[in-house]
């Protein structure tokens, strides 16, 4: 008996690895799996059938699954996706939103496609695919379904290098916030992974910064990240939602969201001289929550 028996789960960017890991860890706990990708390169160019693969590795090892080449960066291609697991087992339950790619440039390089290809695959690609099953699950009053969105230290923390990918992984974040509480009443939970794990898109930014990675090591690989997708899946996870689960490094961490840490108030229009004394102490304040969350959020040891 698996966690996910009788479930129905679409994973998308799932021909190679992060997403590859979760469709195979959900296909061994009982999930039929809609894997999709298009099959792209890193930077979105290009098709192929990895998608097609990872289906017949689920279906060798005597899982079923089903597999989709179209695009998330588009409605139609949303809506196609989520009709594959209509089409194949009539019903949906799980849906992970995986896919990305990376067009890495500072700002001063970057020219339009390289955002707005980004925002598409990521952030318009999150939309794409969360409506027609946002919509299912209203409609059809299927209780017990998740919502599982990727987004990044990258957006939630800032990286050089990455505006578009960083705009795009933030916003997921706030999407997903908004989703959680739209469909809390019909028992749909929403979360959201900022995982940190050595794939094809993150081995090039490791070796830049002179990093050897060690793609064996269980803490570093994308394996690790799947258990958790797996768990925040099961009923398990019902009371679970509206999170930001970090997951890297053999780490497994909930993330602070946006909350007013300090304030003053005012009964007239702030004066310069007033400013003078409360952004710094704004600031003061600010740092001493960083420092207490900062050792707050250090890890602890399990076993």
């Amino acid at each position: 008996m698996g966690v996910l028996d009788g479930k129905v789960a679409i994973v998308t960017g799932a021909g190679r690895g992060i997403g590859r890991e979760i469709a195979l860890h959900m296909a061994g706990e009982g999930a039929a799996v809609v894997v999709n990708d298009l099959g792209g390169a890193a930077d979105g160019s290009g098709a192929s059938p990895v998608a097609d693969e990872v289906a017949k590795e689920i279906e060798g090892a005597g899982g079923r699954a089903a597999a989709s080449r179209d695009s998330v960066a588009t409605v139609e291609g949303g809506r196609a996706i989520f009709q594959t697991a209509l089409d194949a087992f009539g019903a949906a339950d799980i849906l992970v939103n995986n896919a990305g790619i990376l067009r890495d440039r500072t700002l001063f390089k970057m020219e339009e496609e390289d955002w707005d290809v980004v925002m598409a695959v990521h952030l318009k690609g999150h939309y794409c695919c969360t409506r027609p099953f946002a919509q299912y699950v209203r409609e059809s009053k299927r209780r017990g379904c998740r919502i599982l969105n990727f987004s990044s230290v990258s957006g939630l923390f800032g990286n050089f290098g990455q505006s578009n990918y960083g705009a795009a992984k933030g916003g997921i974040a706030a999407f997903s916030r908004v989703l959680a509480l739209e469909l809390a009443k019909y028992g749909c939970t929403v979360n959201t992974i900022s995982p940190g794990a050595a794939t094809r898109l993150t081995l090039p930014l490791a070796e830049g910064r002179g990093e050897t990675v060690d793609v064996e090591d269980p803490t570093r690989g994308p394996a690790q990240i799947a258990p958790v997708c797996t768990w925040l899946a099961s009923p398990a996870a019902q009371e679970i939602t509206g999170q930001i689960i970090n997951v890297m490094r053999g780490t497994v961490g909930i993330m602070q969201q946006p909350a007013v840490i300090k304030s003053f108030s005012n009964d007239h229009l702030w004066t310069l001289e007033e400013l003078d004394q409360v952004i710094p102490a704004l600031a003061e304040a600010k740092a001493e929550h960083d420092a207490r969350v900062t050792e707050a959020g250090e890890p602890e040891p399990i076993g």
